[in-house]
């Protein structure tokens, strides 16, 4: 390897962490390649400090001796506050390379296991179709199939630390990357490394921390990005692939079997809760944004589709249907009419669909004359167009393109993504008081009455499934829901007509969960609910927030009593006759409930899923999962298959059962992991120790999202701390606290190894649990977190935490009957430990500024340098380790 790939990860492990050599090769060209870019762009001298505290990081990694660890640090705190700063960009530039190689590399690897399985492939929706189909019969399974609904949910919750311009050249760089790949030639190679060279020249010159807070109309266009990039031609495909499995003859040439099963939702402008920036006005904006985008997307496909229908009118004779259709439509558009049967001579299928195109124009740009009602007029055209070939032989044009359009309309109709409002009860509560008082009403309490009026706006402008869905944060009462109908009432005054709501609550708390089944029982008599209840069949949904639950008893308990929740309002659904769909508020760390989505899904409670799953997606992880199309297909496809899985009775009594046979179990982690947890976070002092000993408050400066990171000003409560921050401070300091804490002191009060290893084989939930605490000690690093703690004043915590820290490590190990942490999980842990050394370069460039600034002066102003270099390595450990809030 020549110097300047000296960057590069390749080669410092044992053959058991080796790369697969495609990914070397990539690891090994990105890195050469940013290798020169530093030298060629770089100050003088920068390339050899990068040189150095890498090799010195390594070398601290492997070794493991104090000796090596205090030489990191003697070479990182000797820089000078420029230098440092530049190699803290370094660092975080390479690891923006090296998640793309990872990626790129997974993507070859879905390809090919494409090529090689097909879409019925291990995991898949058509492989769990299959094995239900053999478990409850063909005709049952396809009625699952009918029922099944998948509905993530895209929140703006400020978790994403890269940079739009960072993620947008990384994005080209991808491109760049692929073409390599099909290079034919050495010259076109050579071209190709050129261009690169200057993306990366770009991206290590574009500054990496935003000046800004996005405004929630930013994080909108962010959002949308995703819709247009992948899930508007991805999620049909998903589709598409699982029609090919079901019917692998008649897929493609007969009406397909698979419906439409995704939805997706959106709080991006319509999540209000603590976040005085969402506002009436801001709603109205993101749902025209969203509808302009799918709109747009339909009008291209529409005239994409049209353009290649130039089957003739004797092959293919036009039914009765489609001739008056065009009379009707060509009526209204006499001159388009015309014009467009000119460009199309003998040809009605291509003219149709090609003046459906000019409606959907229509429709986007507001001419009240052309425009579509709503989505189901424009599918009602479609269908025409489609039984028309197919009544003229043309099955495959009838159920090939155009049935994806079909699908796309019917999963997005004119608003892609429905946009869900949510605020905090007691806001609710305080504006209520404020219309009892009779007095003028505060600029709160009119924004939120103008709330109700836009989602009233919203419905009448693009039907009932753009908006409607109203979450009621820190739900504890049955009164807290009805205060929603009461304040629509008062918003549109006694001649008005409220818009129509399905008020959702949030439970969040842990003892809000243990109400939670009491209050459903108590809200669905309340007339406004029961109505609704009538008027939907029974449906019912229910959300369940991970996060809070988590600050509030920690991840033990937290998990623990969201799985009896979860089972305890199933049950109560069941023999309330009602459709019950929980929503899973789930974050995109381990501490607020990320993880493995299928696996956590088929760990649910029987009857939770039913054939229905919501949850949030945020942050890194919305770009994570759904930012590459192979990638986002396949995340669907395992969900989707997961959710079928779920259903199964097999794996309801497997459940079941275990949940009752671990019963003694689950008892005693969750009163142990909680008296752990309080001894740790009620102690005297507790929040401002934590401030302290991570980069909460600094956080804070990090132009992430437009939400604010704190309810109050105050971090003398934990209360006060959003879930997000208090995640993403201890991942920032490697210890990763809110992920794993307690969990070692539960398996011990148990302290049967036996028996926990049973579990573990046994119980999904458990094993879930300790499979994810493992990926989060993981990526923890005992030392560094040591130096972290050393920042404060208690010496009792701080052996608090890294006691059981190591006693969480033990156990993991114990129950796993591995020798080391994911071991078990070897592509897991390989990438874990290759990325370790050199996300410790950069925690020891941001222990160096944290604890300068907190040997600064009280009440003086942060040095600016300082905060900078914190902030830098923030960006740069999160992109390291692929984790913010």
């Amino acid at each position: 390897m020549t110097r300047t790939e000296a960057i590069a990860l390749a080669g410092r492990y044992g053959a058991s962490q080796e790369m697969p050599e495609q990914m070397r090769a990539d690891v090994r060209l990105l890195g050469a390649l940013l290798g020169r870019v530093l030298q060629e762009s770089g100050p003088e001298g920068l390339f050899d400090d990068v040189e150095r505290l890498r090799d010195a990081t390594i070398s601290a990694y492997t070794d493991d001796t104090p000796e090596a660890f205090a030489r990191a640090e003697e070479i990182a705190n000797g820089l000078s506050g420029p230098r440092a700063e530049q190699v803290a960009r370094a660092f975080t530039c390479f690891f923006h390379l090296a998640n793309l190689a990872e990626e790129h590399h997974r993507v070859r690897i879905l390809r090919e296991r494409e090529a090689q399985d097909g879409p019925g492939g291990p995991g898949s929706a058509a492989e769990a179709f299959s094995d239900l189909a053999d478990e409850i019969g063909a005709e049952r399974a396809r009625e699952r199939l009918r029922g099944l609904r998948f509905h993530p949910v895209f929140t703006a919750h400020p978790t994403e630390a890269r940079r739009r311009a960072v993620s947008a050249s990384i994005r080209r760089l991808s491109e760049l990357l692929d073409a390599h790949d099909a290079a034919n030639a050495a010259a076109e190679a050579t071209g190709i490394q050129r261009a690169m060279l200057e993306e990366i020249d770009t991206l290590w010159r574009t500054g990496p921390l935003r000046q800004e807070k996005p405004s929630p109309t930013d994080e909108v266009r962010s959002i949308m990005q995703v819709f247009d990039d992948t899930l508007y031609t991805t999620v049909p495909a998903v589709y598409r692939r699982l029609d090919d499995v079901i019917q692998p003859d008649a897929a493609g040439t007969a009406p397909p079997i698979v419906t439409p099963f995704v939805r997706v939702g959106s709080w991006v402008g319509g999540d209000r809760d603590g976040n005085p920036f969402v506002t009436a006005a801001v709603t109205r904006k993101a749902a025209a944004i969203a509808s302009e985008h799918v709109l747009r997307g339909l009008e291209r496909t529409a005239n994409r589709i049209g353009r290649s229908l130039t089957l003739d009118e004797t092959s293919t004779p036009p039914s009765p249907a489609l001739r008056a259709l065009w009379a009707a439509r060509a009526a209204a558009d006499d001159d388009a009419a015309a014009e467009i049967a000119k460009r199309s001579p003998g040809e009605p299928h291509r003219a149709m669909l090609l003046l459906i195109a000019r409606r959907i124009v229509a429709t986007r740009t507001r001419d009240a004359d052309l425009a579509y009602a709503d989505a189901s007029e424009l599918l009602s055209d479609l269908r025409t167009v489609q039984t028309s070939l197919a009544e003229a032989g043309a099955a495959r044009h009838a159920y090939g393109q155009l049935q994806i359009m079909i699908w796309q309309v019917e999963t997005y109709g004119f608003h892609l993504a429905e946009l869900e409002v949510r605020q905090h009860s007691a806001v609710h509560a305080k504006v209520l008081r404020e219309l009892a008082s009779g007095e003028p009403l505060s600029d709160q309490a009119t924004e939120v009455l103008d709330v109700f009026r836009t989602v009233a706006r919203l419905q009448q402008r693009y039907g009932l499934s753009a908006a409607g869905r109203y979450i009621v944060s820190f739900t504890q009462s049955a009164a807290d829901l009805v205060a929603v109908h009461e304040l629509a009432r008062h918003a549109v005054g006694p001649e008005g007509t409220p818009p129509v709501l399905d008020v959702i609550p949030l439970f969040e708390t842990f003892a809000d969960l243990q109400a939670a089944p009491g209050i459903l029982a108590e809200v669905v008599q309340h007339p406004e609910f029961a109505a609704r209840l009538a008027q939907t069949d029974n449906r019912l949904e229910v959300m369940l927030g991970y996060s809070d639950s988590s600050k509030d008893v920690g991840p033990v308990a937290a998990t623990l009593s969201l799985y009896e929740a979860q089972s305890l309002i199933a049950e109560w659904a069941r023999e309330s006759g009602i459709e019950l769909t929980l929503f899973h508020g789930r974050g995109g760390s381990l501490g607020r409930g990320g993880g493995p989505a299928s696996s956590a899904i088929l760990a649910q409670p029987p009857h939770s899923v039913d054939g229905r799953f919501k949850l949030t997606e945020q942050g890194e992880v919305i770009f994570a999962r759904y930012g590459d199309p192979m990638i986002a297909t396949r995340h669907i496809d395992q969900v989707t298959g997961a959710i079928l899985r779920a259903s199964a009775p097999s794996v309801e009594l497997r459940n079941r059962t275990a949940a009752r046979d671990f019963a003694d179990v689950a008892a005693t982690m969750d009163a142990a992991s909680r008296e752990r947890f309080y001894a740790l976070v009620k102690a005297d002092g507790f929040a401002p120790w934590f401030a302290t000993v991570t980069p909460m408050e600094e956080i804070g400066l990090l132009a992430l999202g437009s939400r604010p990171a704190r309810r109050g000003l105050s971090v003398e409560s934990l209360e006060d701390l959003r879930a997000i921050p208090w995640v993403f401070a201890w991942t920032q300091a490697r210890i990763n606290l809110a992920g794993w804490f307690g969990l070692g002191t539960a398996l011990e009060a148990v302290g049967d190894v036996g028996r926990l290893r049973e579990a573990y084989a046994r119980w999904p939930l458990f094993r879930t649990m300790i499979d994810n605490v493992a990926m989060s000690l993981a990526k923890a690093d005992g030392r560094i977190a040591g130096r972290y703690l050393d920042l404060g004043d208690r010496a009792d915590l701080a052996a608090l935490v890294m006691d059981e820290m190591v006693l969480t490590s033990s156990w993991v190990t114990a129950v796993t009957g591995d020798a080391e942490l994911l071991e078990n999980k070897p592509v897991l842990q390989r990438a874990v430990k290759l990325r370790s050394p050199y996300v410790d370069a950069l925690s020891l460039l941001q222990l160096r500024a944290l604890r300068s600034l907190r040997a600064q002066e009280p009440g003086t102003d942060p040095d600016p340098d300082l905060q900078r270099l914190l902030l830098l390595s923030v960006s740069g450990i999160a992109a390291g380790l692929q984790n913010t809030g």
